[in-house]
């Protein structure tokens, strides 16, 4: 596993995400079961978010840190029409207690809404103050978004990229690698692994006797300061996920993924789910 540095802490470069858990009873035990064998395999890092499945996902992964919390770096989000200086708290609040723990590693805006920045700020500040998180972060954010804030305890952005989605590196990848602020990517696989079947991916990886989600994600966090944070149920799935971290792609592979996923040559709006 391969590791980088997310507000002062080491951590994996392909986490796990919980878009999507939570929503079935029926599917909680296996839910659990992928977590923490995604722990296990070194993927410690996990997002969630109170929006996925109303709080289920962050239930899910309570269940699945219980006795092992400080093994892991939790981040979870904010809605934007809970990011006033009293929604945060209150939001913040119910995942703990949801989470099962005293702390958030990392808590985000999910993305912009009614409220000033400088009043969710505001509130994050004060979470940190009072040590129900120890940092604070954005998603969905653009260029002109994080120029706005112009705030350096902004810790990550978190957006959607992938091959098929790679819009941010004309402007907002190269702008944070210079700022030094990380990027959390999610849906790396594209939504529901949809880019999945594409032949060229389906070669790169029979080269390397890999899977193509393990191509996309290589692809993904080729770049310093990128961390893929897919979302996995089956005990396979999770294991290539982190076997993934290890898979560095020849330049033949990423000329042919150019060929097939063309490179932005200017400006696009941010794509988001």
């Amino acid at each position: 596993m391969r590791y980088m540095k997310l507000a002062g802490v080491e951590v994996p470069v392909i986490g796990q995400g919980t878009w999507y858990m939570g929503e079935s009873s029926g599917s909680r035990a296996a839910e659990v079961a992928a977590l923490q064998q995604g722990i296990d395999l070194g993927m410690t890092l996990i997002d969630t978010a109170e929006m996925y499945a109303e709080g289920g996902a962050e239930t899910v992964v309570g269940a699945a840190i219980a006795g092992r919390r400080d093994e892991v770096f939790l981040t979870s989000k904010v809605y934007p029409h809970n990011a006033s200086r009293r929604g945060v708290a209150q939001a913040c609040e119910r995942s703990l207690r949801r989470l099962g723990t005293e702390r958030i590693d990392l808590y985000l805006l999910h993305w912009r809404g009614q409220y000033p920045l400088e009043e969710t700020v505001e509130a994050f500040e004060r979470l940190v103050d009072e040590g129900k998180i120890r940092r604070w972060g954005v998603s969905n954010f653009d260029v002109d978004d994080l120029q706005e804030l112009d705030d350096s305890r902004c810790a990550v952005n978190q957006v959607m990229y992938n091959p098929a989605e790679r819009g941010i590196e004309f402007d907002l990848l190269p702008w944070s690698q210079a700022q030094r602020l990380p990027t959390m990517a999610y849906c790396p696989l594209a939504q529901a692994g949809r880019l999945l079947g594409h032949p060229v991916l389906q070669t790169v990886a029979e080269r390397h006797g890999v899977t193509p989600a393990q191509v996309s994600l290589a692809w993904v966090t080729r770049n310093d300061g990128v961390i893929a944070i897919p979302k996995a149920v089956s005990p396979q799935h999770v294991r290539l996920n982190a076997e993934a971290a290890d898979l560095a792609l020849t330049d033949e592979d990423l000329s042919d993924i150019d060929q097939a996923f063309a490179p932005p040559s200017r400006k696009q709006r941010l794509a988001m789910q």
